[in-house]
């Protein structure tokens, strides 16, 4: 089994089996056969129920090597693409890894690729953590290849997705006719408007009709005297272009 969640207290510890615990809680050793919904016990005494990672625990857990994409970004892309088992993905700009690794959770098949070298060693041991790096399991695979997607982009064709986070979107959208198969789908990703408008102008230039939306989501207070909207911000956290073949 892969790594799990410990909760109990108001706390949340990653480990894997075989692995100690060690807090003001107590200690423990988790066992190596161990698995959801079990509960295991320090040695003060103290309960920790056992948790299965889902796709929201690895944005939490993921070692970062930057921002990575939030879950309600991740959840657009998945549900205006309908990735799904079987896919083959095309996706640049690896980052931390948390698209890859969410989209290879559904069954598909994601090529990822990172520029900086040690950014693609430490999203190749969260693809590990998340059970996705080609090992036997019930997951889809993600293979994180080192270097500039787009000067690999010869080399591939028929994929059912790509996906763009990274500056140069624009140069790989002119290629992405030839990538897709027919009816697949493109998402790109940005935190500035600007290279939303180029993206979109080189999608319509290439025969796409790109859709663009900016991602907000509030989250709500509720207490004693009422519920509102959080003071904490507007939660804007940029934007989505999505174009069909």
């Amino acid at each position: 089994m892969t790594a799990v969640l410990l909760v109990g207290e108001g706390r949340e510890y990653l480990r894997e089996p075989g692995e100690r615990l060690e807090t003001d809680l107590g200690y423990l050793d988790v066992p190596d056969e161990i698995e959801t919904g079990d509960t295991v016990e320090t040695h003060l005494g103290t309960e920790f129920r056992v948790r299965g990672l889902r796709g929201p625990d690895l944005f939490e857990h993921f070692e970062r090597t930057g921002a990575p994409m939030l879950p309600r970004d991740i959840g657009l892309v998945i549900g205006h693409t309908g990735v799904s088992a079987s896919d083959r993905v095309l996706d640049i700009g690896t980052g931390t890894g948390v698209l890859a690794a969410c989209l290879g959770r559904t069954g598909a098949s994601v090529v990822s690729y990172e520029r900086d070298p040690e950014f693609a060693e430490v999203a190749r041991e969260n693809m590990a953590l998340a059970g996705v790096d080609g090992r036997e399991n019930e997951y889809g695979t993600v293979e994180v290849r080192t270097g500039d997607g787009l000067d690999d982009l010869e080399t591939h064709s028929e994929f059912d997705l790509v996906t763009l986070d990274t500056g140069d979107a624009p140069a790989i959208v002119e290629h992405v006719p030839d990538l897709l198969v027919p009816g697949g789908f493109l998402a790109v990703y940005s935190p500035f408007i600007e290279s939303v408008r180029e993206t979109v102008e080189t999608a319509r230039e290439v025969g796409l009709d790109p859709e663009t939306y900016e991602t907000i989501q509030r989250e709500m207070d509720v207490g004693e005297r009422g519920t509102r909207p959080s003071t904490a911000g507007v939660g804007h956290t940029g934007y989505l272009v999505f174009a069909r073949a």
